[in-house]
């Protein structure tokens, strides 16, 4: 026979009114734990800790029928204490750090894919098996070799003309 990991989970709750609301207003409470983070499991989390604070005070609860805001005031208090308690990253440094660069327009990058997909596929066929493999695929020298049937040298200098092929590629040079 095996003894239960959580002892106290195989005893029966002390406040079986407990259980019983959490049954019937568990879905409810979860909403509105939803509505105050953006994560549905911070959202549990947040239920879960609100409802251990609630079971903490259920017994100097007056009136069982103000559970509800109760419960609400514990999630907005929880939610509201581990907001104030987030961990801030900001450091005062005497050097401003690199900026980012200016991020490319999405219609451009696909562009740019596209007119590099369109040169990959003008290369003749085993170069582009052996690009396709190594960049696309993300497969080392050594495996494409050996899926090709060549040896690593093969591959290198193969990949190295195409390389050459699509760095001269008309589509693919910028405009200066």
């Amino acid at each position: 026979m095996t003894t239960p990991v959580c002892t106290l989970a195989s005893q029966p709750t002390p406040y079986p009114s407990f259980s019983a609301y959490v049954r019937t207003r568990g879905a409810g409470l979860l909403r509105t734990a939803r509505s105050l983070t953006p994560n549905p499991c911070d959202a549990e989390d947040l239920l879960q800790t609100a409802l251990a604070k609630t079971y903490a005070a259920w017994d100097r609860i007056e009136d069982h029928r103000a559970l509800d805001g109760y419960v609400r005031r514990a999630l907005v208090n929880t939610r509201t204490s581990q907001w104030r308690k987030r961990k801030v990253d900001e450091f005062a440094c005497d050097e401003l750090p690199e900026t980012e660069a200016p991020s490319t327009d999405p219609a451009e990058a696909q562009a740019l894919r596209d007119a590099m997909w369109r040169a990959v596929t003008r290369l003749p066929d085993r170069q582009r098996a052996m690009v396709v493999l190594r960049y696309y695929e993300d497969l080392s020298e050594a495996q494409t070799a050996e899926l090709m049937g060549v040896s690593i040298g093969t591959v290198k200098s193969a990949v190295s003309r195409a390389l050459v092929k699509l760095r001269e590629d008309p589509e693919l040079t910028p405009v200066r």
